[in-house]
């Protein structure tokens, strides 16, 4: 017995040097000029600790409808409610590691009946409870827990990164469809006015203003119109559909709003980059991958070390030896073991060869994450301020085309101009407007994106 607790402590501390016992530690990671600057040439984004991330997504998106979709998806979307689920089965992985603390329990009953040579029947029977307990002298059960407990944070991140893409997409998918809905409403007021075109033309031509080829390329630019208002509804309906699939429901129609009524924030603020570690939570995700992953190769470590166990039975039994007893009396043991690993070395060293380059692996997956979450917040920075400039650029455009389409009209009724002016006026004016309601979804998308880079919709 002297010689075991010598061994121990021999080995507890050999271990001091191995770090079986060391918890994860996140790594430095460089987040300086993470997020790009829009505008600056100096390329690195000056931040401040406010941060729109922060903000509750009934803030953000303020249109009634448009919460009530968000609700209901985040009540019925497929992925999110397979994220839950898994978050319950790591919540079973760490309780089962916690449990493996305790000694286990089991009752192994055993009867037997036996006869040698016609005589009487002997019958012997026992009733133990059969008990076991590892020690965690070398840190097996320890890094099991520690690997359960990231698993579950792991899964937790993964719930919360489904649910921001969730929100985004639902909101991305909606704001698509009033663009879409604009779109469609500008297409068909302009098909009337040049279907009043048409009219105009023939009534010019009964006056000898014009000729029948002004009425045909009139008529042309008519049917053009009228055959991309089919189009435009059959976007509709497949964003429908869509934005139905996300809420887990038959295809139907959307009860929404109006794109001029939308109200998002106009101050982006995006924080400082250190954020995007406690915000995202597909970064946190990577994070909680490496830390499973170090106590992995914790585990392979500990596999080196001897595996101490105690094993006891105590029950009843009416066989003690050749002696057979009735009633049954009490029979007790306990055994105690130790196994230490000798011939199977090669396939511990390559367990643990592979638990290295597995936590290699997990580290350069949470740098990327973390690049690709800087990447999405320039991206998204950028986009809104390129809508932006196109929205002041393209309002200017809008006012001297209805211009141009209402000198035209009067110069070609003084017979001073030509009806293909009047044409390219009318088609460069749709043009614009429709234009402009992209660039306005372009500079909403971006609030969502940016909102949705920043790791917003998330709850704690």
């Amino acid at each position: 017995m002297k010689q075991v607790v010598i061994y121990t402590i021999c080995m507890g501390a050999l271990l001091s040097s191995c770090n079986i016992y060391k918890k994860y530690n996140r790594p430095d990671v460089d987040m300086e000029g993470l997020y790009r600057d829009p505008v600056s040439v100096n390329d690195t984004l000056v931040s401040d600790t406010t941060n729109m991330g922060n903000l509750p997504w009934e803030e953000v998106f303020t249109d009634p409808q448009l919460q009530k979709l968000i609700r209901q998806g985040l009540e019925q979307n497929s992925d999110l409610q397979t994220a839950i689920l898994k978050v319950k089965e790591a919540e079973a992985g760490l309780m089962s590691s916690r449990l493996a603390y305790l000694p286990s329990l089991g009752l192994s009953p055993q009867g037997t009946v036996s006869s040698f040579d016609k005589a009487a029947a002997t019958q012997i029977y026992s009733l133990p409870v059969v008990s076991s307990w590892e020690l965690d002298l070398f840190g097996k059960l320890t890094n099991a827990k520690r690997g359960a407990k990231a698993t579950l944070l792991q899964s937790e991140a993964y719930k919360q990164a489904v649910q921001t893409q969730v929100i985004s997409t639902i909101a991305n998918t909606y704001y698509t469809l009033l663009m879409l809905d604009k779109q469609l409403a500008i297409t068909e007021e302009t098909a009337v006015l040049w279907q009043k075109s048409v009219e105009t033309m023939k009534a010019m031509k009964e006056a000898g203003m014009v000729n029948e080829a002004a009425i045909a390329q009139s008529e042309a630019n008519n049917y053009m119109i009228a055959a991309s208002i089919p189009d435009l509804k059959k976007s509709i309906r497949e964003a429908e559909n869509s934005l139905s699939l996300l809420l887990k429901q038959a295809p139907q129609r959307i009860e929404r709003g109006k794109l001029e009524d939308q109200s998002l924030p106009t101050l982006l603020n995006v924080g400082i980059p250190v954020q995007l570690l406690s915000n995202r939570p597909d970064v946190k995700s990577a994070e909680m991958a490496l830390a499973s992953t170090f106590y992995n190769t914790n585990q392979a470590r500990s596999a080196f070390y001897p595996q101490i166990s105690i094993s006891g039975t105590l029950g009843w039994t009416n066989s003690s030896g050749s002696y057979i007893t009735n009633p049954g009396k009490m029979i007790a043991s306990a055994v105690g073991s130790l196994t230490q690993p000798i011939f199977n070395r090669g396939a511990l060293t390559a367990r643990l060869r592979v638990a290295k380059a597995q936590q290699e692996e997990a580290l350069i997956s949470f740098e990327q994450a973390i690049l690709n979450a800087g990447s999405e917040v320039s991206n998204a920075l950028v986009q809104y301020q390129t809508a932006q400039d196109k929205i002041e650029q393209r309002e200017k455009q809008i006012f001297s085309l209805e211009k141009s389409v209402e000198y035209t009209q009067e110069l070609l009724t003084l017979g001073t101009s030509t009806y293909l002016e009047v044409l390219t006026a009318q088609q460069s004016l749709l043009s614009a407007q429709l234009s402009g309601i992209s660039d306005e979804f372009q500079r909403i998308q971006a609030v969502v994106n940016l909102y949705h880079a920043l790791g917003g919709g998330r709850t704690e």
